[in-house]
């Protein structure tokens, strides 16, 4: 949302100009910076004059000065895909397995790790040979702890405190940096910071040793940390991206010039216009925060079909974490022959860490060059026309957090998706962690075979970012039903590992995640769970947003995502240290993951449009002029951006 200022040169009320006749404002050279698409409108107004009345009906009035409403375009669409691309191999390879990894190897290998049965005989990451009464042997799965500032914690513990503390921190600059991505031209400025900073710590892993395993812990938090904040800003580009794109906005395709491959009436976009809706009299809800800016008559919309902007950007969504997926398949394909070629030691491990963030900081450049800015609203200024210090921008992320937080309270569906997301995003982080662990030192199983797991975890979540889509529409599936069955699946992943406590199948000596080879299909049903929940939680949390705070929802989105990352893995790292053994925290999670089931039964997301449509009408006001603005009083966010939203419905 926006602070309305009324005496901000070149910028005319949205009602004293009757829609069908307002002409497009000239777009700030501001948001065109970084961006190498100046010649779809720009070269227009210079080599044909002004834009046309006619031409304004397409591209739709600035809300505020600078702001880009040009039509998505397909490079736009590919700089979004192109750091899926780069930053998903972090968060899958890195989190899901090479850190929480590397960490328990360095910790295996300090000075102070022992054998937690017996105090006496020193640990190695490589694995203790041991057998049991009946004499099986125990393929390196013993248990061990060691020291650290004065407190014994078991070795696996280490690499959950780890993530707790990195996500805790995270959580903090994502609110902090969260009135900069929404306001001015920092979103993408802060996107790209983030990613050269994740990157090259995660490439400072190669020096680290057991002497300094410490430092590891370090680069973990701080790649962590980057890696989030950076995730929230890229989420905050989503909503821009659809509600500006052809397919949603109801432009026609022939006023997007130098784009004609990206805006032809494909099948899907047909899809999008005619399947679903029918052709005459188009069936849109009033309140929905993607609508096309030339819908006049709205009509109510049944709950049982997904407005055509909801559609497109599952779309988007889906497509840019399929992407990041199978970039994750090449880097783990890559890190086994690796493995292979150096004989999966420390140093392999290390050396698969530094790949994972040149390969982050190398693919990032392409996003730099094709996302386009989408500058924000300005926060405001101060005396003299001057723009806010970034401690204002601080001080206003803060506040910001709690008008938000208000703000949320106030709908309902937004509270119960973020709710069920606090305990879905918490299961999701603490599983992969505390399964990758399990097979390691539980299992026993090298480091090869955990990075197969991972693979197979990758390319199912490719299949199920891209075929959720598809069998909910067959299945004709609400996005929230097609969540609820996502958790049912991810269910199953702790109650078969509980099945281990059962004596029948104890004695098997198979089933219960009791031998290597079961880690393998619970893998793919973690991934084909992952691909689903990813796409689908974070483009249905986008459609109940309040048009004008992408960047302040999605913050309090990662906020309750990251947050509840805290409590997950550092419960399980209690657990761990309680018993001695990981088994006993599938109890645990077996818990935090139906927790949700009740919660996601009862979002509407219709109901949720609407509530958040009437919330920003209510919160628009006059913006005080004089000396009060020049004081920096802060204004309500709803502003100029609601008033648009009220002529684009």
């Amino acid at each position: 949302m926006v602070p309305r200022q009324a005496s901000t040169p070149g910028l005319t009320p949205h009602l004293d100009i009757p829609k069908q006749h307002r002409a497009v404002s000239p777009l700030s050279s501001q948001s065109r910076e970084a961006d190498d698409e100046r010649s779809s409108s720009s070269s227009r107004s210079s080599s044909m004059g002004p834009l046309s009345l006619d031409d304004a009906s397409d591209t739709p009035q600035p809300a505020f000065p600078g702001e880009d409403t040009r039509p998505t375009s397909k490079k736009e669409l590919s700089g979004f895909y192109a750091y899926s691309f780069a930053a998903e191999v972090f968060v899958v390879c890195g989190l899901g397995a090479f850190i929480p990894i590397t960490l328990e190897d360095l910790a295996r290998e300090s000075a102070t790790a022992v054998l937690a049965s017996d105090h006496s005989k020193s640990c190695n990451a490589r694995g203790i040979e041991s057998n049991d009464p009946n004499g099986t042997p125990h393929r390196g799965g013993a248990q061990c702890v060691f020291k650290i500032f004065g407190a014994e914690i078991n070795t696996a513990s280490f690499a959950m405190y780890t993530f707790s503390i990195s996500v805790l921190l995270q959580a903090l600059l994502v609110v902090t940096m969260s009135g900069a991505a929404d306001h001015g031209r920092y979103r993408k400025k802060l996107l790209l910071g983030f990613a050269v900073v994740g990157a090259i710590a995660t490439m400072f892993w190669l020096p680290v040793t057991p002497s300094v395993y410490l430092f590891g812990s370090l680069w973990a938090i701080i790649g962590n940390i980057c890696f989030g904040a950076s995730s929230v800003l890229l989420n905050s580009f989503l909503p821009l991206l659809v509600r500006n794109h052809p397919a949603a906005s109801g432009r026609s395709v022939g006023a997007v010039e130098g784009h004609p491959a990206e805006f032809e009436d494909t099948s899907e976009q047909a899809h999008l216009r005619s399947s679903d809706v029918p052709p005459e009299n188009d069936i849109m809800d009033s309140t929905a925060a993607l609508l096309p800016s030339d819908v006049q008559t709205p009509y109510p919309r049944s709950q049982s079909t997904p407005s055509p902007e909801m559609q497109l950007s599952t779309k988007i969504s889906s497509y840019g974490i399929g992407i990041g997926y199978f970039a994750a398949v090449l880097v783990q394909i890559l890190s086994i022959m690796i493995l292979k070629i150096t004989g999966a030691n420390l140093f392999s491990l290390r050396l698969v860490l530094f790949i994972i963030g040149l390969w982050w900081l190398i693919f990032t450049i392409p996003a730099a060059l094709w996302l386009r800015p989408r500058p924000g609203p300005p926060l405001s200024f101060g005396k003299d026309g001057e723009t806010r210090s970034w401690s204002a921008y601080v001080t206003y992320s803060w506040i910001n957090l709690w008008k938000t937080v208000a703000r949320a309270r106030r709908l309902k569906d937004v509270l119960l998706f973020l709710a069920a997301w606090f305990m879905i995003s918490d299961a999701v982080a603490t599983v992969s962690g505390t399964a990758i662990l399990f097979a390691k030192t539980t299992l026993g199983m090298e480091s090869s075979a955990l990075v197969l797991i991972n693979i197979i975890v990758t390319i199912s979540g490719i299949a199920g970012a891209f075929t959720w889509s598809k069998v909910s529409r067959i299945m004709q599936l609400t996005p929230s039903q097609t969540i609820l069955t996502c958790i049912c699946l991810f269910e199953l992943i702790p109650l078969y590992g509980l099945l281990g406590y059962i004596p029948a199948i104890q004695r098997l000596g198979s089933f219960g995640l009791q031998q290597p080879w079961e880690m393998y299909p619970v893998g793919a049903v973690y991934g084909l769970v992952l691909g689903g929940l990813s796409s689908y939680c974070r483009s249905l949390f986008g459609e109940l947003i309040p048009p004008g705070s992408e960047a302040a929802f999605y913050a309090l989105y990662a906020i309750t995502d990251k947050g509840s990352s805290v409590f997950g893995p550092a419960i399980v790292g209690a657990i761990t240290d309680a018993t001695g053994d990981i088994r006993p925290a599938f109890w645990f999670l077996a818990v935090l993951i139906g927790m949700p089931i009740p919660l996601m039964f009862l979002v509407d997301v219709d109901r949720g449009k609407r509530e958040g449509a009437a919330l920003v009408r209510e919160t628009v006001r006059i913006i005080p002029t004089g000396n009060d603005r020049d004081n920096g009083v802060p204004e309500d966010e709803a502003g100029l951006l609601a008033t648009e939203y009220e002529h684009r419905t």
